[in-house]
């Protein structure tokens, strides 16, 4: 597994972290409606968003008309990264039961 599967995984682990990649599936988002859907003050949010930042989850933009607005996106490199790392472990595990249960139904 790579260090950037454990920094996704990490980020994922905080059900906090998951509800914000889910709103964000929806659409892109400001920090404070983050924070309201969710029920977390504004520094929690913040909090939350610069892990989700740091394991390149999400990013953030300004739009035009104001600088000081943040609106976070999904990224979707890490979890590509992520679903092809869970393809091949899917894959295994397919394998493995197929050939236990050929040994099984052989005996």
């Amino acid at each position: 597994m790579t260090a950037s599967i454990d920094r996704t995984l990490s980020a994922l682990a905080d059900p906090h972290r998951r509800r914000v990649v889910d709103l964000l599936r929806l659409r892109p988002h400001r920090a404070g409606e983050l924070a309201e859907a969710i029920g977390l003050t504004p520094p929690a949010m913040s909090r939350h968003l610069r892990a989700l930042k740091q394991s390149g989850l999400v990013e953030e933009s300004h739009p035009a008309f104001d600088a000081r607005v943040r609106v976070y996106h999904l990224r979707p490199g890490p979890m590509d990264e992520l679903k092809a790392w869970l393809e091949i472990a899917e894959t295994h595990w397919v394998d493995q039961l197929t050939a236990l249960k050929a040994h099984l139904e052989g005996e």
